[in-house]
């Protein structure tokens, strides 16, 4: 399976049915709406007749993971988890690849083709969560946001005859945060994670990450302030965002005999680590 850009497949084309797409290798499954397998992850998604809870903003797409839906209303009736496709779409995330977005004219969108699929180019997962949707049930929600991809000379000769690798620029469409927070958080802890206490020296300096406790953007829209931050290393980042590790209202992390370190002047709000726990329903 390709990831990435399929040769010979601009953003734009449109192909006239599900058969077209998948022949062309845009998207390889011919009726699922996630393509993917366990080694590589996603590597395409179609948005067509779609789930109820599904956003499209054009660049910023919430996409409903798959499974639990009746086949006959199109509304959920049980429960998703995150396994099978769903699973590779996490896959896509924690690899940081690409994945082709295409949309069908069946999409309730004011960005769908007025008919047959339109390849719309490439997105990144952004972020991913559970949480429970307008049917009441659960289900698995990923945050793409659309990446522009600018390709440099590929014929790229050196002198010795040797070839360059290619190099790409990728710029994504972000929501703008205020640098000065995130390094306020980071000042504030001198640079250790509030959960493990480890602080990184690199070469150019101490390293640490501001974490925001309720996603910013669509689908969470949660605020940029320092209330909402903490600064973590990248492993319990990373953890703290895929939902494996929770925080309690008294600052102890779920499961583990780790306590928040929380100085006496960051208000950390219980509102937005409670609406993280939500969001992994615990």
């Amino acid at each position: 399976m390709t990831i990435g850009d399929v040769p010979g497949i601009n953003e734009g084309d449109v192909f006239e049915d599900r058969d077209a797409l998948r022949r062309a290798g845009v998207h390889k499954a011919s009726i699922a709406g996630i393509a993917a397998n366990k080694k590589e992850g996603a590597t395409s998604i179609v948005l067509n007749e779609g789930y109820v809870d599904d956003v499209d903003e054009g660049d910023i797409v919430i996409y409903t993971g798959a499974g639990g839906r009746d086949d006959k209303t199109g509304r959920q009736v049980k429960d998703q988890k995150f396994e099978g496709s769903n699973k590779h779409l996490v896959t896509s995330f924690q690899n940081s690849t690409p994945i082709r977005v295409s949309r069908g004219f069946k999409l309730k969108s004011k960005y769908a083709p007025e008919q047959g699929y339109r390849y719309d180019g490439l997105y990144f997962i952004e972020s991913y969560w559970m949480e429970k949707g307008e049917d009441g049930f659960l289900i698995c929600r990923y945050r793409l946001i659309k990446a522009q991809e600018f390709i440099s000379n590929s014929n790229n000769v050196n002198s010795d005859h040797t070839r360059s690798p290619d190099r790409k620029i990728v710029t994504t469409t972000r929501i703008a945060r205020d640098s000065q927070l995130a390094l306020g958080v980071k000042e504030l802890y001198d640079y250790k994670c509030q959960v493990c206490n480890t602080r990184l020296e690199c070469v150019g300096g101490p390293y640490a990450e501001a974490a925001h406790i309720k996603p910013l953007g669509t689908g969470h829209d949660g605020p940029d302030i320092i209330e909402n931050l903490l600064c973590l290393c990248p492993n319990h980042h990373k953890l703290f965002d895929g939902g494996g590790i929770i925080i309690s209202d008294d600052f102890s992390v779920v499961g583990t005999d780790y306590k928040l370190t929380v100085k006496s002047n960051h208000d950390i709000r219980n509102e937005y680590i409670s609406y993280h726990r939500g969001m992994w329903n615990k």
